[in-house]
This record gives C-alpha cells, structure tokens and sequence, in this order.
C-alpha cells in the first residue's frame, strides 16, 4: 500500500500501532486507514462514528 501511494504522489505523515497490531493507523493526511484485528474492529464499532458520511467504494482507487 505504501509503495502505490508513494507513486500517487500521497505523503505518508505517520503510521501508529504497528508493535500492538491490535488496530494499526495509516495517516496520509486526507486519508485515515485503520486496520484492525476482528475482535478490536468488533469492539470499538467505529463505522457507527461515520453513519452519515458519504461511502466511497475502495475499488474506485484501487484501479488508477
């Protein structure tokens, strides 16, 4: 992931969590990745903070 988003032109600005890998945060600035173990994605529930934000498939990025 890092390498397609270097050759986008995206600046990663930080990565956290990576030594607990409960729930590892991707930070390039206009977009968050959040990658979580199940059962933490399960517990904190974060979609629920987001319900009325507009979706954005991820394929759409995934081809350009």
């Amino acid at each position: 992931m890092q390498e397609k988003s270097a050759k986008k032109g995206m600046k990663l600005l930080g990565i956290e969590g990576m030594g607990y890998s409960h729930w590892v945060l991707i930070d390039y600035g206009d977009v968050i990745f959040h990658i979580f173990e199940e059962e933490t994605r399960a517990f904190y529930e974060l979609e629920k903070l987001w319900m009325d934000a507009k979706r954005v498939p991820l394929g759409k990025y995934n081809n350009e």
